[in-house]
């Protein structure tokens, strides 16, 4: 598991998920939630501006994630 540094108390989805390289553009988070394949502490989301906050665990094909 990855753990991906934020800077504040929380983040949007989207934003970390550009923020760890896992997307280049917002609009490719977009694809990734329609398609089921994020899941947030264990969840599938669909959300791109769910609120993640330091200790939420972030899956998506071929990576896990930690907010820190």
């Amino acid at each position: 598991m990855r753990e991906v540094s934020i800077h504040g108390d929380a983040i949007r989805l989207g934003q970390f998920l550009k923020l760890a390289d896992v997307v280049g553009a917002g609009s490719d988070v977009k694809g990734l939630l329609s398609g089921g394949m994020v899941r947030v502490n264990g969840e599938v989301e669909s959300r791109r501006g769910r609120q993640l906050v330091p200790g939420d665990e972030v899956q998506v094909p071929g990576e896990k994630l930690r907010v820190g």
